[in-house]
């Protein structure tokens, strides 16, 4: 049974320009393969996964100091590995786009105005900075990190990281400190790229004491670069072995960029897991995986072109960051933004893709449902006549969302919605140029993504809910967890319920079409705005409070666009829950995890409940929240305290009575 009504179909002059249809027809002329619809081109694509691979290797051009020995070795997920003997540079194939005079990047924030940088200004600034790195004794493999916005001395700085074999990682400026420590401590970088501070909301944060205090948790580093971006000339004296960016522009304003040959499989950068069963996980994903699954994804699914200008509204703390810098392999230009999307008012970001003219506007279900909400219709306030399509992730974007961008933003727009994972750091469903919208639907599983729905009983399913997993593996699944010993949580983490198949935690539906449904998590990562945390880091900030002894929370969704998140915590004898208690617990989330997962209500309890082996249980706790029967939720045997769900059971009555 089909879903959605139609909103949007490609004419044919958009399908016969797509770089889809451009890479069909080099199948045919080269390959002498002939695909009809999309549909065969993704079917073919997941059963002649070795051919396809080679086929995006060489329709894209990659270049390769070494030839590959193999396309694909091993045959069971995870233990596989792609283009082993190939060596080559994810920043080369950023530069080979490169028309010196013409932007690269485009760059606005709440404290700098719009500004472009050339291309030639991008590879003078990344020469000097990975000139100053290797004059530190930085070499390949070596970790840089960055604490620090996204503006485009981030951007250089990890493309200087890229260019030697350096391996980059970031965490946003916003993020609280243990958040930022419990990531950057376990990969021990050599050098941190810093801001003095930030602006959010019209609001200013210095950051110096916090750049002070990772530098004291970091034994391991020897440098910090700091940009001043609140002040022109920060006071650095108190800060440890620290160097201002413009001296290191200056000192290396003669500096030539090279290019370093790595294996396909090498570190390109760690990203982070949310944390929901320990530290955030440090997810390690390579050089020539990113390219391939990047130009792939960005430049077929997304259909960037040269000329096109490609913006994602992102922090350095999402994947989404990542995704948007590899725009600049295709040869378009990107737009960069830093701060609130709604300040100083809620048209900023549609103002911005008038000024920048933006021909991709990337952003979140929640952001688009916002401007509903707030009564914007852009297409009467804005000149979008270059904007030509608009992506949506994040979170599921409803049909009402659908149905506002196709009435207020622009009736013929290539709406994408698009559903993946920072495991991947890229999208799994996604869109096609050469396919129909339909409201609340996503597009198509993406070329190379071998995704199906699984029933309770581990079996494919059509039009019916069930758990995500992909049964083939992709170049840019992770090559392995930071400091993971025998691969044990990389396998505990995707492998644990259908061997040699990935389960991503995700519930979707596939429909006749071949479309796409997205029904949030299945797991307990809790996603507020676009900035995912796990519920460990949450009690870490807990930890804090003497007066709370343990504590569970819970994102329960409202609607397609909307949460509710409570906290439940169990209070030392004697105490009891106060306003100022409520204050001081707020404030602890809000300054270690982020201001997005403070929590809507806090509740006491007597006791949590436990597993038999003293695990407290988010998910069953969130499905009986969300309406499941008790029986099908959890398995009461497998509780210490069974009678504790009671509580649970009742909290759930006293919501819908409200």
């Amino acid at each position: 049974m089909l879903k959605g009504k139609l909103l949007w179909e490609p004419s044919q002059q958009t399908i016969n320009q797509s770089n889809i249809k451009k890479f069909m027809m080099w199948l045919e002329e080269n390959r002498g393969l002939k695909f009809e619809d999309y549909n065969q081109l993704w079917d073919w694509s997941v059963t002649e996964i070795e051919n396809f691979w080679t086929a995006i290797w060489e329709f894209f051009n990659i270049k390769s100091e070494t030839d590959y020995t193999s396309v694909l070795s091993g045959n069971k997920m995870p233990n596989v590995k792609w283009f082993e003997g190939a060596t080559l540079n994810y920043a080369e194939h950023v530069f080979r786009n490169e028309d010196p005079e013409k932007a690269a990047v485009i760059h606005q924030s709440e404290i700098r105005p719009v500004q472009e940088v050339t291309w030639a200004e991008l590879r003078k600034k990344t020469a000097a900075i990975a000139t100053y790195l290797k004059s530190l004794g930085v070499k390949s493999g070596d970790r840089v990190v960055g604490y620090a916005p996204n503006i485009p001395e981030t951007l250089t700085s990890f493309l200087a990281c890229a260019s030697i074999g350096a391996v980059w990682s970031s965490c946003a400026p916003e993020f609280g400190i243990q958040s930022v420590i419990d990531r950057f401590k376990q990969i021990e970088p050599t050098v941190m790229i810093a801001v003095d501070g930030y602006q959010y909301g019209g609001k200013r944060y210095d950051r110096l004491e916090l750049v002070k205090k990772i530098q004291a948790d970091l034994p391991s580093l020897k440098k910090t670069i700091l940009v001043p971006y609140l002040e022109t000339q920060p006071e650095i004296s108190e800060l440890n072995n620290t160097v201002l960016w413009e001296q290191v522009i200056s000192d290396n304003d003669d500096a030539i960029l090279t290019f370093e040959p790595v294996p396909f499989n090498h570190p390109l950068w760690i990203l982070y897991s949310s944390g929901t069963t320990g530290k955030p996980k440090g997810i390690v994903q390579g050089q020539g995986g990113i390219l391939l699954e990047h130009l792939k994804f960005l430049g077929l699914q997304v259909d960037l072109k040269k000329g096109d200008r490609f913006f994602w509204y992102t922090t350095t703390g999402w994947m989404m960051w990542n995704v948007t810098v590899s725009g600049l392999l295709t040869g378009a230009a990107i737009v960069l933004y830093d701060g609130n999307p709604s300040y100083p008012n809620d048209e900023t970001l549609w103002s911005l893709a008038e000024s920048t003219k933006m021909t991709t506007f990337g952003t979140s279900a929640s952001f688009l449902m916002a401007s509903l909400k707030a009564g914007i219709k852009p297409k009467e306030q804005f000149d979008l006549s270059h904007l030509r399509s608009i992506g949506s992730t994040g979170s599921p974007l409803p049909e009402s969302g659908f149905d506002w961008v196709y009435e207020y933003v622009k009736e013929d727009i290539w709406l994408t919605s698009t559903s993946g994972g920072t495991d991947i750091c890229s999208g799994f469903v996604g869109g096609s140029p050469t396919l129909p919208v339909y409201s609340g639907e996503i597009q198509a599983r993406v070329l190379g993504s071998a995704v199906k729905a699984f029933n309770d009983a581990g079996e494919g399913v059509i039009n019916e809910i069930g758990e995500l997993v992909v049964t083939e593996p992709m170049p840019s699944m992770p090559i392995y967890f930071w400091n993971d010993k025998n691969g044990v949580r990389y396998k505990e983490s995707y492998f644990d319920v259908y061997p040699d198949i990935w389960r991503h935690g995700d519930f979707i539906e596939i429909t006749d079409r071949g479309s796409a449904i997205i029904y949030g998590r299945s797991d307990a990562t809790i996603n507020r705005g676009g900035i995912r945390m796990g519920t460990s880091e949450i009690y870490s900030a807990l930890e804090s409070i003497p007066e709370v002894i343990d504590s569970l929370i819970v994102d329960i969704p409202i609607s397609a666009e909307q949460s509710y998140m409570p906290l439940f915590i169990v209070l030392k004898e004697g105490f009891s829950i106060t306003d100022e208690l409520k204050t001081r617990i707020n404030q602890s989330i809000r300054q270690n995890c982020s201001p997005r997962h403070v929590p809507n209500e806090i509740f006491p309890v007597n006791e949590l409940p436990k597993t038999l082996n003293g695990k407290k249980i988010e998910v069953p706790i969130k499905k009986i929240l969300m309406g499941v029967p008790i029986e099908q939720a959890v398995n009461l045997g497998s509780l210490n305290n069974p009678e504790t769900l009671d509580y649970f059971v009742e909290f759930k009555r006293l919501l819908e009575s409200r």
